[in-house]
């Protein structure tokens, strides 16, 4: 009996297509894109598990939501706020994995909600969210893309580390675009040299790696194009440009996820894990100021659940309960690496003036982006 190929064979053949065809070198958001997206093979196009608390479940790395369900009341209260203030009815949600933090948000808001609408391209995480949000009837819709206009409050958790990166190397004093060639029966990073920079310089002649975030700024400017009225809160881990190019961060942030451990290698095993960079908040408050948003604020993780009342009637909670929301806002936990980033529409539909964001009312880092 002949054994079917696995998922990664079957992914990596047709990776190895679109290298050829591209004349034997693709640029690493190119890979990323393929092996994250895939139809049917890439990462989050397959039907492997990917959310969960523990490794035994069969998922690969648990998210804010997972973790307890005060996150996404604490969330509501910023939501709730924000859609009174700009006059909207609607949340949408981009990369709503298990559907967990719809649902809470659903349960909190209640009748404040008119629409749910949940952008995600993954058919097998679809299902699943169906199957968890089917009480909403139908408040809940999904899109696989944006229509030319809309309005409301959008969310996104841990949306834009999945966007993929362009890398740029610098070896011997010259900056090359990394990139993924075919190596016998592997994939191997090969370089190519580029007109692209760092938006920032970076000290030093020392060979460097690092990132730079096309697609995530651009996700940004499409947003600010077609959100009429309303507001936009960003959650996700990373850095302000300063700290994002220090010259000791040589060997940039990609990361790979599976079975809640991390590895750096991207090129193994493709479909059966995720990979992910950090984000530069920097380059993603003046991508959304240039087409037009206001900043509302920028702070880390902790402050911004602290100043949306996640702690609120914890001295009753059991201790389970607060162990896991310790770790939403530990500094060595979730805490201080994610950060949080709004956005709002500055028009006459949505005025600017008149409303400060319940989430960053203390400790607001904006003046450091």
């Amino acid at each position: 009996m002949t054994t079917p190929p696995s998922l990664t064979s079957t992914l990596a053949l047709h990776i190895r297509e679109v290298i050829a065809a591209a004349g034997g070198w693709i640029g690493f958001d190119r890979f990323m894109t393929l092996a994250l997206y895939t139809p049917g093979l890439g990462y989050y196009a397959n039907d492997s598990r990917k959310f969960g608390l523990m490794p035994g479940s069969g998922s690969d790395f648990v998210t804010a939501p997972e973790l307890s369900p005060r996150f996404g009341r604490a969330l509501a209260r910023q939501v709730a706020q924000a859609l009174e203030a700009t006059g909207t009815t609607e949340v949408w949600e981009f990369g709503a994995g298990s559907g967990a933090l719809a649902s809470q948000l659903l349960e909190t808001l209640g009748p404040k909600l008119t629409r749910y609408t949940i952008v995600d391209l993954s058919g097998s995480l679809q299902v699943r969210q169906r199957e968890r949000l089917a009480a909403w009837g139908d408040t809940v819709q999904w899109v696989s893309e944006l229509p030319a206009q809309m309005q409301g409050v959008v969310v996104g958790n841990e949306v834009l580390d999945a966007m993929p990166v362009q890398l740029l190397a610098r070896v011997g004093s010259a900056w090359h675009e990394r990139g993924v060639v075919v190596a016998g029966d592997a994939f191997v990073h090969a370089d190519q040299p580029t007109a692209l920079r760092p938006p920032l310089e970076v000290p030093g002649n020392h060979n460097y790696l690092t990132e730079i975030h096309p697609q995530a700024e651009g996700f940004v400017r499409t947003l600010a194009d077609r959100l009429q009225a309303g507001a936009v809160f960003l959650i996700d881990y990373g850095f302000p440009e300063h700290e994002y190019y220090h010259p000791q961060r040589s060997m940039g942030t990609v990361m790979c996820h599976r079975g809640h451990l991390a590895d750096a290698d991207a090129l193994e095993d493709v479909g059966e894990k995720d990979i992910t960079a950090h984000v530069n908040f920097s380059g993603i408050a003046l991508a959304g100021q240039e087409a037009g948003f206001q900043v509302l604020g920028y702070t880390s993780h902790a402050r911004f659940l602290l100043n949306c009342g996640v702690l609120d009637g914890m001295e009753d909670a059991p201790l389970a309960e607060r162990v896991m929301v310790q770790k939403l806002i530990n500094e060595h936990e979730m805490g201080e690496l994610f950060k949080v980033i709004a956005f709002a529409v500055d028009s006459g539909a949505c005025p600017w003036s008149g409303w400060q964001a319940v989430g960053f009312g203390e400790g607001d880092r904006s003046h450091t982006l």
